[in-house]
């Protein structure tokens, strides 16, 4: 039987067409669960390739859980990774290989504090010298139609850069037509809000997810159904189907705040209660890029795009500064959410949208990501490490594998404010999941810890300062 067939000159790294290849022939029942595929070793002689690429599209399919081991027998098809109805894979592949033709941060905490406040990036390693040289190509020599007003979804330059880099990298299948321009992700969920909800609708989201989500999302006359959160992200095997939700608004790649990665047993389920309910999906992609043990996990609006509203965000691999974000759109609603942002603030600025399409074209994103990634891999290996060192074992650590935060459990210690207070005042800032949860005290053992933005000499400062003020409290709960 040939397992895979590879293309040496498609550009598309080796691993990832091996990868494809398992994942489409899952979803759509060729390969069944229960089936056992071949061993690495077996699969690199057979395709004349290293094993460690073969390793590294397992370790993917591994990731999102579409193949699972067995201890002494081998690798095995997954159950519940079949996906009925799929679109016709040639049908994307052609649109995935297509040319596309182009004619307010809150305010900063006392400088003495050290700050775990998660979705930062390192701030002083944004890649000034070159954003500078593009910026200053870009204001010499760019189009004149970048002085005046611009069209409500973007430049054509970007969205079309945009379509690649994301079908490269995350597996989005997309035309830049689909591709809306935001001033970051804010506006695309105020976007996505405007477009769903008004009296009388619904909308089910994650519990525990960001306050400003929630914030954002209650309107007025609307309906928030939260759905627990556990290690692997929304239980979906909780989601009602006596309701009539507009959307489902998740975080599949990198659950905020717990960390988790939705397998994709769960992302079918969603997808089905999804076609079942007639409501749209909302995936939030906000850091994922940063995935430490393997590449990035694919996106779900690769798996149904005609049901998938997704969103993107410069703020956390670049700058929050830049106010750069995207949403990509079914078909049928695209004219009204182009409408919705006129009406919203007419364009995001023109030559921010010309000199990142530039910084993403030339390579210098892929080159600032894997740098980027590297340093924040020292960083959130040095905070837990610090962390072990002051508490084991009465800390848990949890949803470190992607991002710039994780999850750190207290068992004997309740984040309440009087307790943040008085961390505050020991000179160091975290951040309770509490405050994200809609159904209370089931996180209030827990804090959310950011990275990206400190230093390792920062980082083992702050976990000293947190551990002056904790261990009294855990000694005297043992006491």
């Amino acid at each position: 039987m040939t397992w895979v067939q590879i293309n040496r000159a498609s550009g598309v790294p080796l691993y990832r067409q091996i990868y494809e290849h398992f994942r489409s022939k899952i979803l759509q029942g060729e390969l069944r669960s229960g089936e056992q595929i071949p061993s690495t070793r077996e699969l690199a002689a057979s395709l004349s390739v290293s094993r460690n690429i073969v390793v590294e599209a397992y370790e993917q399919l591994f990731a999102e859980g579409f193949i699972e081991g067995r201890q002494g027998s081998g690798t095995f098809i997954a159950e519940g990774t079949y996906l009925e109805g799929l679109v016709d894979l040639e049908v994307l592949n052609s649109i995935r290989q297509t040319e596309f033709d182009v004619s307010a941060l809150m305010e900063s905490p006392p400088s003495e504090w050290i700050d775990f406040r998660p979705g930062i990036p390192a701030l002083d390693l944004f890649p000034r010298k070159i954003w500078s040289k593009l910026a200053e190509q870009v204001y010499l020599h760019g189009p004149d139609s970048a002085v005046g007003y611009g069209r409500p979804e973007g430049r054509a330059e970007l969205r079309a850069v945009l379509a690649r880099y994301l079908r490269r990298t995350r597996g989005v299948i997309c035309h830049p037509e689909q591709l809306l321009i935001t001033t970051g992700a804010t506006q695309a969920l105020s976007l996505i809000a405007k477009l769903f909800l008004s009296e009388d609708t619904k909308a089910i989201i994650e519990d525990p997810i960001t306050h400003e989500i929630q914030t954002m999302f209650s309107v007025p006359g609307t309906t928030l159904l939260p759905i627990p959160v556990d290690e692997h992200g929304m239980m979906t095997s909780l989601l009602p189907y006596d309701k009539q939700p507009s959307y489902v608004y998740v975080t599949p790649s990198h659950q905020y705040p717990l960390g988790g990665i939705l397998p994709i047993q769960r992302r079918v389920q969603l997808i089905q209660y999804a076609r079942t309910t007639g409501c749209y999906i909302v995936e939030d992609n906000y850091d994922s890029e940063f995935r430490y043990e393997s590449p990035p996990v694919s996106s779900m609006q690769g798996l149904e795009p005609d049901k998938v509203i997704y969103i993107g965000t410069f703020s956390k691999i670049l700058s929050p500064s830049l106010r750069m974000g995207y949403l990509i759109l079914p078909q049928s609603l695209i004219s009204k959410a182009r409408k919705l942002k006129w009406l919203t603030d007419l364009h995001t600025p023109s030559f921010e949208q010309l000199i990142l399409a530039r910084f993403i074209d030339e390579g210098h994103l892929d080159r600032h990501v894997a740098k980027m990634k590297k340093l924040y891999r020292r960083r959130r290996d040095c905070l837990m490490k610090s962390l072990v060192s002051h508490f084991s074992p009465s800390v848990h650590l949890s949803g470190y594998s992607t991002g710039l935060h994780f999850i750190a459990e207290f068992p004997d210690i309740a984040f309440n404010s009087g307790l943040c207070e008085t961390l505050e005042k020991n000179g160091v800032k975290v951040y309770p999941v509490e405050l994200h949860a809609i159904n209370k005290d089931a996180q209030r053992n827990r804090i959310v810890l950011g990275f990206g933005n400190l230093s390792e000499d920062k980082i083992e400062e702050g976990v000293q300062r947190l551990a002056s003020a904790l261990l009294p409290l855990l000694e005297k709960e043992k006491g």
